[in-house]
């Protein structure tokens, strides 16, 4: 009985051991079959930034390290579930702690989550108008911005760009928190690059017997001098009409721009200032752009309408109304009507 016992003791202890194992791998083998997750939506807020190019795989383990879900796993399983493995945006978002895997994808997922602050650059600002945009909108220092627009080789610009007056593409941008000065610069010139290869820019700039450079500067001038947007072909064809009669441009935009003013006043003395942008005394182009033009400025540039316009004149300001004529005594009479419209006798 006594030598019996032990061996009972060995059995008995065998079984339990049994057990327990079995069991500690049927957990083992839940808890990879099905990750651990959460419950419900989560609570709370917590910030987090998703690194560009990160796989699902990394996502989850950094929404995990944050307390957004249980698992990494349980991330993936989800992502993989709904076909969202390979486009997982990137920036930083808002979540909230707790959160089970499909609501946390669903954050991920939603443009309200991103933390972004839109930005919307008008057409036709001068560089230091655009600058001052710029520090408004994104609470950037204004002197960063001077600074990363003086710094051409590193905004990429075009081998023929002077400056960042004229490729600083108007549109509407989303900036992150952590986006640089430089890096908000770059993405503008970039996306004017983007549009000059849309418009084979060089190409036809070319055929019309221009660099790139004078073509953009065209394209400047027509977008401070337009009113309306069928207006801006119809400009552009004076410039070209005026340069082929070897007649000074004689634009109001270009003697202000020397200026550094903006007014719908422009006096005999404002003609004289002395600067290769005055087009009354200096015959063809400026020596570059005036101001940052829009798409359809550049068209109008590349592909202006025909016509013997020689002369035009905004004749009411406020509703955009503009004349175009081939002769000067008409000419003469639209400026009468503008001067009416300014209150002048």
């Amino acid at each position: 009985m006594n030598r019996l016992r032990p061996m009972w003791l060995l059995v008995a202890g065998t079984s339990v051991l049994a057990v327990a194992t079995g069991t500690a791998g049927f957990v083992m083998i839940r808890s990879y079959l099905v990750p651990a997750d959460f419950e419900g939506p989560g609570s709370g807020a917590v910030v987090v930034e998703i690194p560009r190019g990160a796989s699902a795989a990394q996502i989850g383990l950094v929404l995990a390290d944050a307390g957004v879900v249980a698992s990494a796993r349980g991330f993936v399983a989800v992502a993989k579930e709904q076909g969202r493995t390979a486009s997982l945006p990137p920036g930083r978002f808002r979540f909230r702690r707790g959160m089970d895997a499909l609501s946390a994808l669903g954050m991920l997922m939603a443009p309200g989550s991103r933390i972004v602050r839109t930005v919307t650059v008008s057409e036709g600002l001068r560089l230091p108008e655009l600058l001052d945009r710029l520090a408004d909108q994104t609470g950037m220092r204004r002197a960063d911005l001077a600074r990363a627009a003086a710094d051409e080789r590193a905004l990429g610009l075009p081998r023929y760009a002077e400056s960042a007056e004229g490729f600083l593409f108007p549109a509407t941008y989303e900036i992150e928190p952590a986006t640089t000065a430089s890096g908000v610069l770059t993405a503008m010139v970039e996306r004017y690059k983007h549009m000059a290869a849309q418009l084979k820019l060089r190409k036809r700039a070319k055929k019309k017997g221009l660099s790139p450079l004078e073509a953009v500067t065209v394209a400047s001038i027509v977008q401070a001098e337009g009113g309306r947007d069928p207006d801006y072909p119809k400009i552009a064809r004076v410039i070209y009409n005026r340069i082929g009669a070897r007649t000074p441009l004689q634009m109001d935009t270009t003697v202000l721009y020397a200026q550094g003013r903006r007014t719908l006043e422009v006096s005999q003395r404002d003609t004289e200032v002395r600067s290769p942008y005055n087009t009354y005394l200096k015959p063809g182009l400026p020596p570059g752009p005036i101001a940052n033009p829009g798409e359809k400025a550049l068209i109008a540039a590349l592909q202006p309408d025909q016509g013997d316009w020689f002369w035009f004149v905004t004749i009411d300001p406020e509703h955009r109304i503009t004349k175009f004529t081939d002769t000067e005594s008409e000419f003469v009479r639209y400026r009468e009507e503008l001067n009416k419209h300014l209150g002048k006798r």
